[in-house]
């Protein structure tokens, strides 16, 4: 076996993982989905609980209905009521700033 034989196999699988990696980097940038951060920071209000006892999946879902109109903080059912007024004027405040809000599906 001579030097060349040997080194064949170790660089064409570096060029297939070079080639391979970059083309999972593009993917990921141009596929990439952006959610609203309103979302993630209503739902870090919510208790977090994933009951469902608000009648959706779970408390992203129950955010993304509240920046969409279709409900308000007191659809939670385990929320405390300091935390349901706290959410209540985050709400307003978003309604205030005429943001658009989040279609929902």
């Amino acid at each position: 076996m001579n030097l060349i034989e040997i080194l064949i196999p170790p660089f064409v699988l570096g060029l297939l993982g070079l080639v391979l990696g970059l083309l999972i980097f593009l993917v990921g940038k141009y596929f990439a989905v952006v959610e609203d951060h309103r979302i993630e920071e209503l739902e870090k209000m919510l208790p977090r609980y994933n009951c469902g006892a608000c009648g959706y999946a779970g408390c992203h879902d129950l955010a993304t209905a509240m920046l969409a109109g279709k409900c308000r903080a007191n659809a939670c059912k385990p929320i405390k009521p300091e935390d349901m007024v706290l959410l209540n004027k985050y709400l307003d405040e978003l309604l205030k700033e005429n943001q658009p809000v989040v279609k929902a599906k």
